[in-house]
Formats: C-alpha cells, structure tokens, sequence
C-alpha cells in the first residue's frame, strides 16, 4: 500500500529503500557513499534518521535535523556532476515505491530543487 499523505512513517520507509538503492549502485554514486558513511548497519541506520529528520522538517515542518547539507556536499571529494541524475532516478524510483503519484511529484519536486542548488554551489559559484 501506497501512502497518500506525506508522514514520518513514509519518509522512513523512503529512506530505507533509496539508501537501500544508493549502498548497491554500481555508477559510483554507491561508493562515495559508502565511503563517506561506512558499510556497518549502525552507520546507515545513523545516516538514514538523520536524512529522515531533514525531509521531515522540509516536508512536514517537523523533525530535529540540525546538519549543514550543503557543507557535507562540499567536503566530499570531487565528484562527476552526472551522480546527481543518479541520484534523482534512484529517489524517484524509491518514491513512486511508497507514495501515490501525486504526493511522490511533489516531494520530487523539491528534491529537484536541492539538487539544482547544490548543483549550482559545487560546480558554478566557485563556492
């Protein structure tokens, strides 16, 4: 069953399936987070409420998150702007899994939006 609103218990289960996604992706994407991360369940586990509580805050005005997305992006070594496709496909993939169609088109969208920015910061504004 598709979830037809946005709620904790959905952008959960999004986290689970996309990392889920994301720690077996052969493009490279997988490994820079695997590297970043680490490949021990409790790391994931860790790295997943942690993005779960960033969503929630941009999707439900709730959660706790406290993290600087944009400087975790920037300390990473370089990587080849394409992995932000990736990315996307890997999300849009993992949304349409929990979410009705409507609801994964407006997540998605925002999801668009960050990945434009970050986009811009790390490969056009010199940062």
């Amino acid at each position: 069953m598709k979830y037809q609103e946005i709620c904790v218990e959905g952008i959960n289960q999004l986290m689970d399936i996309f990392y889920g996604k994301i720690r077996k992706d052969k493009s490279g994407l997988g490994e820079i987070f695997n590297n970043k991360i680490g490949t021990g369940e409790e790391e994931w586990r860790e790295h997943k409420a942690k993005i779960s509580n960033f969503w929630q805050g941009m999707l439900l005005g709730s959660g706790d998150y406290s993290g600087q997305p944009m400087k975790a992006h920037l300390e990473l070594p370089p990587f080849p702007r394409e992995f932000f496709n990736t990315w996307l496909e890997l999300f849009e993939e993992s949304l349409r899994q929990v979410f009705e169609d409507n609801i994964a088109n407006d997540i998605l969208h925002k999801a668009r939006m960050i990945a434009d920015r970050f986009q811009y910061m790390l490969y056009e504004s010199g940062h």
